[in-house]
């Protein structure tokens, strides 16, 4: 099983829960074929750069999922029955360039946690300084 990001292009859709039930029933197709979904997130709704079918916007959806990679031309030809879906891009994930970000990201936060404790040390050094000559005179 590979995995996979998606992006999902609804249109005509008003109400959240009009959303989520095109979102499922999208999302059925995956397990259905065998695959499982790992996450979603709604982008919101965009506006076309130009008019595609005489529609001016959708609401964009990016799902994770791990599916087998002989099944994604299957997936794709399903969606072009399902009405719900107005376009689906689906691309491989690159696992090497995942835990390259994932690192680089935990190497950023570990370089702000020193900044902020040195940051923290300093100003507790100038009080004690502060304090000290408030003693002396």
């Amino acid at each position: 099983m590979k995995k996979y990001d998606a992006i999902y292009i609804f249109v005509g859709v008003t109400k959240d829960d009009v959303l989520n039930a095109n979102l499922e029933k999208a999302l059925a197709e995956v397990t259905r074929i065998g695959g499982t979904v790992l996450s979603t997130e709604s982008l919101g709704k965009r506006t076309f750069a130009r008019a595609m079918s005489k529609k001016e916007s959708g609401v964009y959806v990016k799902v994770r999922m791990e599916l087998p990679a002989d099944r994604i031309e299957e997936l794709v030809n399903r969606y072009r029955l399902v009405e719900e879906v107005f376009r689906v891009q689906i691309l491989a994930v690159d696992e090497r360039r995942e835990a390259k970000i994932a690192a680089e990201r935990t190497a950023r936060a570990e370089r702000a946690a020193r900044k902020a404790a040195a940051q923290q040390a300093a100003a507790e050094a100038a009080a004690g300084e502060a304090a000290a000559e408030t003693a002396e005179a």
